[in-house]
């Protein structure tokens, strides 16, 4: 006779149901046991899969030579949302906000009148909310600067994708493609040597 194995079982996870309507903005903060990094975004939430080593260096090298540059007037963040509305409070990888729209160590988001610069790491599950959903919805809150970030295949390093609001349309516009360096003017005097992600 064989031995019965006393297996043990997780406990099943007890997913969230979005109430009528979706949820909120307000919702990210109250509701329990969310993963880490959870957006929203026209209503749903949206979970992040683990990051990888490309994108965990690239918001490294960009976060570390923002704050480096950056005039005293902005503030730089990681991974904090900005609450667009009711429906959507998307989470970019790095922020440049105004330094007085930081209100203590509790907050967790920032509104876009405050935002100077969104930059988004792309990430394979991320390709569509990147590269279209969140930057329309960024340059139609009028954040005037967003930055997509993409990896490079053929280098392995970053290439930045610049992008810069039309205020009269709320639309962005490409100024750059930038390789191996980004140098630029605007939000503020930037030069960051692209090929030093694996330094970082």
């Amino acid at each position: 006779m064989g031995a019965v194995m006393n297996v043990e079982h997780e406990p099943e996870y007890d997913w969230p149901r979005p109430p009528v309507g979706g949820y909120t903005a307000e919702d990210l903060d109250r509701l329990p046991n969310l993963p880490p990094h959870t957006e929203l975004i026209d209503g749903s939430l949206v979970m992040m899969s683990p990051q990888s080593a490309f994108h965990s260096k690239a918001m490294r090298l960009l976060e570390n030579e923002l704050v480096r540059v950056a005039p005293n007037r902005l503030a730089i963040f990681r991974e904090m949302t900005i609450t667009l509305g009711k429906r959507n409070r998307p989470e970019p990888d790095i922020l440049a906000v105004k330094t007085s729209a930081y209100t203590g160590p509790e907050q967790t988001s920032f509104l876009p009148e405050d935002v100077l610069l969104a930059v988004e790491v792309v990430s394979p599950d991320s390709l569509v909310r990147d590269r279209n959903v969140k930057p329309k919805k960024y340059a139609g809150a009028g954040i005037p600067h967003f930055w997509r970030v993409e990896h490079d295949k053929k280098s392995g390093y970053p290439v930045v994708y610049v992008y810069e609001a039309d205020p009269a349309t709320r639309t962005y516009l490409l100024t750059g493609i930038h390789h191996d360096q980004l140098k630029l003017g605007v939000p503020f005097p930037i030069d960051i040597d692209l090929t030093s992600i694996y330094r970082v």
